[in-house]
């Protein structure tokens, strides 16, 4: 390795270094009032380092440095100066012919500190399992069934999740009521988050054709406006959508995903009462049953819905008063936050910063305004993220939620707040009590977000101890995006 290709490489690090240095200012710059918890102050520097950093394509710069046995600066998202002056010290001094001086580990990996404690923060204690966190939908029953609800206290689950969109007042207390009962019998409480329903778009009345309720590819399909479902043409099957929002701003060519994707289709031509789409994929053999009360996604459609609802504003006064923390549905802008902030200051006026706060991303939306959003929530309480991929594929495509999960992970790790893996975690043995190998390999990778989370089904509890055993064995493996080199004993050497 000549003299001249080290003072190369040290040119481009300094001029990289200052580079980030120099955007991170512009990027943090709009951020400074929105920190009021001085313990975010470093994280979101680190943040805007990050943020700086990857506007720039270092995968030329990786290779050589990793040819040189440096770092690659591949794992640099919760230290990204100390990571960038870490190299810099090595070239350095090679540069000049001296031992380099390396910075004190408890300073290089103070991101990694402030992740762990805004986890324990949020979400409690971790428990006797893996390194990840639990979290568990509580089915309805669990406002009855104290017995559930110690089962998984004893199964060392850190958190549960009450879901406002279903029961009432008088449930939600039963279940905090059972959960109450199991920390008297365990010694542990777990900390209770409820989700907000938000803006939900969904199906309404349904209008056969003739008799006939389902779709095939190649039909076209009435939406209308609520109330205006006799209006189309009897030759057309029809269903209402409940946001005349999303019918108004609808346009040609965009696409309308029906439950969860299960129908897509496309808006054909607009009318004074919705639109017609055509039907482009869904089940191919019977085709799809129209029904009531299923999720709509417009993807493409430019949609001004507030994500507090009337409906969540009162529910928030039961959240306020009971739980540890809220998930926030269908957020999409720092103006979503900031509503929120001054409901939960009506609420809790001397304390509500206390309150913990669950960004839900679903939107392709959410995921270009999350930085902001982010900096604006976890600069004044307890935050976290949620990779909710269910809507979040629908909405942006399956292709890329793998690709935008890595990112949100990433983001995440970045502003040294912990993030929650979500949405049909080992679905099938949930249900049947068999998981399938995809499903296994997809939990296996949530050993990189600080949380997972089980939704309800008649195998829970034998699918927490599964997870368990196989986060548990992932975490000798791998840390976020760090290898983890335990030796290898599937294989003999000798």
């Amino acid at each position: 390795m000549g003299h001249s290709d080290i003072s190369d490489l040290l040119g481009e690090i300094e001029a990289l270094r200052e580079a980030v240095e120099r955007d991170a200012q512009e990027i943090g710059g709009r951020w400074h009032e929105w920190i009021e918890r001085d313990g975010f102050a470093p994280s979101a520097e680190n943040f805007a380092h990050y943020l700086a950093f990857r506007r720039h394509d270092i995968r030329p710069l990786q290779r050589r440095l990793m040819a040189r046995g440096l770092s690659s600066l591949g794992r640099a998202e919760s230290r990204v100066m100390p990571t960038l002056d870490a190299v810099l010290s090595v070239l350095r001094a090679l540069d000049a012919g001296e031992p380099p001086s390396p910075r004190p580990d408890p300073a290089f990996f103070a991101g990694e500190e402030r992740i762990a404690a805004r986890t324990r923060e949020l979400l409690g204690e971790r428990s006797h399992h893996s390194l990840v966190h639990l979290m568990v939908t509580l089915p309805s029953a669990a406002a009855e069934d104290a017995g559930f609800l110690l089962r998984l206290a004893e199964l060392g689950v850190e958190a549960v999740r009450i879901n406002c969109a279903h029961d009432d007042e008088a449930a939600w207390s039963g279940m905090i009521g059972n959960v109450k009962r199991a920390a008297e019998r365990t010694g542990r409480r777990m900390k209770v988050l409820m989700d907000l329903a938000g803006p939900k778009i969904r199906t309404g009345e349904i209008r056969k054709a003739d008799g006939v309720e389902r779709v095939m590819v190649g039909d076209e399909l009435a939406v209308t406006l609520p109330g205006r479902l006799d209006e189309p043409g009897e030759d057309l099957p029809a269903l209402e959508c409940t946001r005349p929002e999303a019918l108004s701003a609808a346009d040609v060519g965009h696409r309308v995903f029906i439950d969860d994707g299960k129908l897509d289709t496309k808006v054909l031509r607009r009318e004074p009462w919705g639109v017609v789409v055509g039907v482009f994929a869904g089940p191919p053999k019977n085709g799809y049953k129209l029904k009531a009360e299923k999720g709509i996604n417009f993807p493409d459609t430019e949609l001004s819905v507030p994500a507090l609802t009337d409906d969540d504003i009162e529910a928030l006064g039961f959240i306020a008063r009971h739980a540890d923390g809220v998930e926030y549905s269908f957020v999409q802008h720092v103006e979503d936050v900031e509503r929120l902030r001054e409901a939960l200051a009506r609420e809790r006026p001397d304390d509500w910063r206390s309150l913990g706060l669950v960004l839900k991303i679903e939107t392709a939306r959410a995921v270009r305004n999350l930085p902001d959003m982010l900096v604006r929530a976890a600069g004044s309480q307890p935050t976290a993220i949620m990779i909710a991929r269910g809507d979040l594929a629908v909405e942006i495509g399956f292709t890329r939620l793998a690709e935008m999960q890595e990112e949100i992970l990433w983001l995440g790790e970045a502003a040294q707040i912990p993030v929650i893996w979500a949405t049909q975690v080992l679905e099938s043995y949930l249900k049947n009590g068999v998981p399938s190998r995809g499903e296994m390999t997809d939990a296996a990778m949530a050993a990189r977000a600080e949380c997972v989370m089980l939704n309800k089904g008649p195998f829970l509890f034998e699918a927490i101890s599964e997870l368990d055993r196989l986060l548990d064995r992932m975490g000798e493996h791998m840390n976020k995006k760090t290898p983890q080199l335990r030796p290898l004993r599937s294989w003999s050497s000798e």
